[in-house]
């Protein structure tokens, strides 16, 4: 009896000491909780020269504040290809739960996505969707279809008749740039209007639309109409017009729905269109797609979602100018 008595003291001893260790892992499982749910986000953007790319980064980041657990790692590629992928590589092994990602005008990434892939890493592109890749949720605008509104919005200031330049961001196979241009060569087409390009790209700056501009004029005595293929370039073009001192006979359509071109348009300038890519929204609406996925919560069988068509005018600029707006 004795030696039983020695083993169940020693059982009774040893359960004791499990129990003070099981309690001790659930209070440090417990205290660990705020780490274990803490979620990083990769948000790779090709460059943050850009107030576009910039507005929807602070966006993102904006959105991710109501989320104490929610920590942003900003990746900026500097407009280089090959950062990007090496920020992509970087951010893997770095272990983050899921991705953003605002690469234009870049086509495709197929090592880096494949990475991702691999990692089972959710990613969601937004303002533009790379050819060829696997990806959970991309939001962004219809190019062709806006392009198509801005185009109608010249041809009906323009009364069907006149010179219109085209101004192009580049480079060639830029599929975001061809969709715009290429929806107001539609408008267009069947009218009186002439259509010409530059020559040359503006980069989608204002300094690149400034130089073409100054250079447009310098070639033709008759441009009637501007249409760019974003507002940065748009509001060069319009700063060169009026140093020109032709600001009364040319009129500007752009394409982003820019802060400072919706205020040309408000005040009733030479500035009289722009397709609406509101980087705000998108970038929003990124991040909620995001941890939607991350939470587990039932997707949606369309992964594309497209915003609707909007052309901002002088007929309806009070509802989309922000004067506070980044972007």
């Amino acid at each position: 009896m004795r030696k039983v008595n020695v083993c169940l003291s020693f059982i009774l001893i040893a359960l004791v000491v499990v129990g003070v260790a099981s309690a001790a892992g659930r209070a440090e499982r417990e205290a660990a909780d705020p780490a274990d749910d803490q979620v990083t986000i990769g948000m790779v953007t090709l460059q943050m020269r850009s107030p576009y790319f910039v507005a929807m980064v602070r966006a993102v980041e904006a959105a991710a504040e109501a989320d104490p657990n929610v920590r942003v790692i900003v990746a900026d590629g500097d407009g280089d290809a090959a950062k990007v992928s090496s920020d992509i590589e970087d951010l893997i092994a770095r272990g983050v739960d899921g991705f953003i990602m605002n690469i234009s005008p870049l086509e495709a990434l197929p090592g880096p996505m494949a990475s991702i892939n691999e990692a089972g890493i959710p990613v969601v592109l937004v303002n533009r969707k790379l050819v060829g890749s696997v990806y959970n949720v991309f939001i962004g605008v219809d190019n062709y279809g806006t392009g198509v509104a801005v185009g109608e919005a010249l041809v009906d200031e323009m009364g069907g008749t006149g010179n219109l330049l085209m101004m192009r961001g580049g480079p060639e196979d830029n599929s975001t740039g061809n969709a715009r241009r290429d929806g107001v060569l539609s408008a267009v087409e069947g009218t009186d209007i002439e259509v010409t390009f530059a020559p040359e790209f503006g980069g989608w700056t204002e300094d690149g639309g400034f130089r073409i501009m100054e250079d447009m004029l310098a070639r033709y005595d008759e441009i009637d109409a501007v249409f760019a293929e974003n507002d940065s370039m748009a509001l060069g073009a319009q700063n060169a017009i009026a140093d020109a001192g032709r600001s009364d006979e040319i009129i500007i359509a752009g394409f982003d729905g820019q802060r400072d071109a919706l205020r040309q348009i408000k005040e009733g300038s030479n500035y009289i269109a722009s397709g609406l890519n509101s980087a705000g929204t998108i970038g929003k609406m990124g991040y909620e797609e995001l941890m939607s996925i991350l939470a587990g919560e039932q997707q949606p069988s369309e992964k594309d979602i497209i915003s609707p068509i909007t052309v901002v005018t002088r007929a309806n600029v009070d509802e989309y100018y922000d004067p506070d707006s980044i972007f």
